[in-house]
């Protein structure tokens, strides 16, 4: 189980007369159970990355705490980061190294035994059908190819807990269906408590069993997709998400939208 309370982080942008603080976190709370998918769902900008840096330990809160079974990370972030894998949008994977090598350098690097590390790489690609990657350089790699030894390499140390930043970015729609697919078996076989933040609603809608809405730094709605529909009066979701995230400035952003031709 992953809890974040009361998260806020200011950055001061520019240097000089035009330095200026940004709040990027302003107040965020949230609870990931275990055995669910929870969905960070927010516009850019609403302060999804900077909240999900701050519970993988890159970057510490100026208030509240993220706590990871019970751990607080900015406390014992080493403890905290052996029950989460981290998926993050830049993959990072190493490019002359084949796939199996990627997973098996960070299970080392998570204490594994080579041979545990070994062993685990072959139960990931038969259970993410990446089997025939294995022993090919990264550097080449498709999108889904580099999702899916990104994935394994975050799953080598059998986390209970699992985060991933916008992980569909640049994905056509078979792998997106397929890191679908690897997400629901992860909760449903194997009960791990997932978190990953999305702009796009269709993925909340087929995935998430709780959603968490952000706009401008804040928590602003949580619960899921029927409850936020209920909530905020909608049966289609994008309109609830709209309604939730931008209260009376939502009607402001369909005008400006019509007069760019339908882009928000």
């Amino acid at each position: 189980m992953i809890e974040v309370a009361g998260l806020r982080k200011r950055f001061v942008q520019g240097r000089g007369r035009k330095a200026r603080t940004v709040d990027a976190v302003a107040g965020v709370d949230w609870v990931a159970r275990d055995g669910a998918i929870t969905g960070l769902l927010g516009p850019n900008g609403a302060g999804k990355t900077t909240t999900l840096r701050i519970v993988a330990g890159l970057i510490e809160p100026d208030a509240g705490a993220a706590r990871v079974d019970g751990i607080e990370v900015a406390r014992d972030p080493r403890a905290a980061l052996a029950r989460m894998g981290v998926l993050s949008d830049a993959r990072g994977l190493y490019p002359r190294l084949s796939a199996r090598e990627n997973i098996v350098y960070y299970g080392r690097l998570h204490g594994m035994r080579a041979d545990a590390a070994a062993a685990r790489a072959e139960t990931l690609a038969a259970m993410l059908d990446m089997a025939p990657l294995l022993d090919r350089r990264t550097e080449g790699f498709s999108q889904g190819e580099r999702m899916k030894t990104a994935l394994a390499r975050a799953l080598v140390h059998d986390p209970p807990n699992l985060i991933l930043d916008e992980p569909t970015n640049g994905l056509d729609v078979l792998a997106t269906r397929a890191l679908r697919d690897a997400l629901r078996r992860l909760r449903d076989e194997q009960g791990k408590c997932i978190v990953f933040s999305t702009h796009i609603m269709q993925e909340v809608e087929r995935l998430c069993d709780e959603v968490v809405v952000v706009a401008h730094g804040r928590t602003v709605a949580r619960g899921s997709v029927q409850a936020l529909n209920a909530r905020a009066g909608h049966a289609d979701f994008e309109e609830s998400f709209v309604a939730l995230a931008f209260g009376d400035r939502a009607g402001e952003r369909g005008q400006g939208a019509a007069k760019h031709g339908g882009r928000p």
